[in-house]
């Protein structure tokens, strides 16, 4: 398992009946988890400390409630991979997202490390990366403030701007970033059409959503064939290929097969592992989905 242990701004706390007890910050925040599937004591303070609470409906959906939240704060990511900390906006909304996925952060130390190792080697070279589905931009600041030329894409209008305003936050504003309103096949193939390549492409699909004329994404249906399609973006001397999967009926060795099948033609290598958070209560991990990594070393 891969277990994003850099964060000093973020920490899982306790996990119990569903639910993960976090710190944001100087925020704790309630919010459900699928995989806790343990009834274990709430022993910890700060079960009683809440700054809010997202609560589960049995009909779907939910709703948050709040105890003295602000409505946006900011948290910082510092690595050795990065020379300044990446900073993103946090905000409660809807299904209980805050804006922003922490577990990432081992693959943005992964990427990061490889495209500022591949500067180093070839200082002349462009780095270009293609980060799709690419939500607050998390992926982005990683691969930019690494060196990277990076197209970010995603299909809500509203992500892309939170996107740039944690690009503001993190003195990246002014880094080469493509920012791109766009469902993420069709702005794949007109890539392919357009002769466009690139040294890496990085997938972080949602298991459900929609694009923006309406058009429907499930992963179990659409994830092979748009690996296909990237496939074919790739340069000539590709650096590597990430797909992040939260669905768990795709299991990292499904990633592993997709990957070795797709991409066999350009050798490396590739390995999937479940990606984790640590529990800062037990010293155990979180588990939150799964990772696949083609690299060409």
């Amino acid at each position: 398992m891969w277990v994003a242990n850099n964060w000093k701004d973020y920490e899982v706390i306790d996990t119990s009946c569903g639910e993960k007890l976090e710190r944001w910050g100087d925020y704790i925040l309630v919010r459900p988890d699928p995989q806790v599937i343990w009834d274990t004591p709430k022993n910890v303070p700060e079960w009683k400390k809440l700054n809010g609470h997202y609560h589960r409906s049995s009909k779907g959906g939910g709703s948050w409630e709040f105890f003295d939240l602000p409505q946006q704060w900011s948290i910082s990511y510092q690595s050795d991979v990065f020379t300044s900390p990446l900073r993103f906006n946090l905000k409660p909304f809807s299904f209980k997202h805050t804006g922003l996925f922490p577990e990432q952060a081992v693959n943005w130390d992964w990427f990061g490390r490889k495209i500022a190792e591949r500067k180093a080697a070839e200082p002349e070279h462009e780095v270009k990366v293609l980060n799709l589905f690419a939500y607050t931009g998390g992926a982005t600041l990683a691969c930019a403030a690494s060196g990277a030329f990076v197209t970010h894409v995603d299909a809500s209008k509203g992500m892309v701007n939170w996107a740039k305003e944690n690009a503001q936050s993190s003195g990246l504003i002014d880094k080469p970033i493509r920012w791109i309103v766009d469902d993420c096949i069709k702005f794949v193939e007109r890539e392919i059409r357009r002769g466009n390549h690139y040294d890496g492409i990085i997938m972080d699909p949602p298991s459900y959503g929609r694009g923006p004329k309406g058009e429907i994404w499930k992963i179990e249906d659409s994830i092979h064939s748009l690996v296909v399609l990237c496939s074919q973006l790739l340069s000539r001397k590709p650096l590597f290929f990430l797909i992040n999967s939260y669905t768990t009926g795709l299991a990292p060795a499904v990633l592993t097969y997709m990957l070795s099948t797709e991409l066999k033609h350009f050798g490396g290598t590739v390995d999937s592992q479940e990606i984790g958070l640590p529990v800062s209560s037990n010293g155990l991990i979180l588990p939150c989905g799964a990772s696949g990594r083609w690299s060409a070393d």
